[in-house]
């Protein structure tokens, strides 16, 4: 029985993955930006021209990559799950974990905030480890989303 995207499944599905990875690259490239960005506040200084110019990207990557890939892949990822019936345990823990990444992509918008202000409490090393909770969620995901174990 097909659902209400009929034929257009596929494309949903296609532009939801896409957005997907857009919202994951920025997710993993940004805790690298504020790594980077302590460090050369630590040797430069708060306020000096190169933590002005991390500061333009950070918010250039929020703002342009970020933001509106997981608004679509919100979006689409809704779409899809609607049109499945939102059936399987999988695909009620794969949004758990969505639901954790969007917190995580929350708590990034903040910490790039805090840079803003000249206000970073946390160093580089806090940054290294904290980038790597996307790929354990990512993994997560894929499997969920592929062998469908429960």
């Amino acid at each position: 029985m097909e659902g209400f995207l009929g034929g257009s499944y596929p494309w949903v599905k296609s532009f939801h993955l896409i957005a997907v990875i857009f919202w994951m690259a920025g997710m993993f490239m940004m805790p690298r930006f504020f790594a980077y960005h302590a460090e050369e506040n630590a040797t430069h200084g708060v306020g000096s021209s190169i933590d002005l110019t991390w500061r333009e990207r950070e918010r250039r990557l929020m703002r342009i990559i970020i933001n509106p890939a997981m608004i679509l892949a919100w979006v689409l990822g809704l779409m899809l799950a609607t049109d499945i019936g939102w059936s399987g345990g999988w695909l009620h823990a794969k949004l758990a974990i969505v639901l954790l990444l969007s917190g995580y992509h929350g708590m990034l918008s903040k910490w790039r905030k805090q840079f803003a202000a000249g206000n970073n409490p946390r160093g580089t090393k806090f940054y290294r480890i904290i980038n790597e909770l996307p790929t354990l969620a990512v993994v997560v995901i894929v499997i969920l989303v592929i062998v469908k174990p429960f």
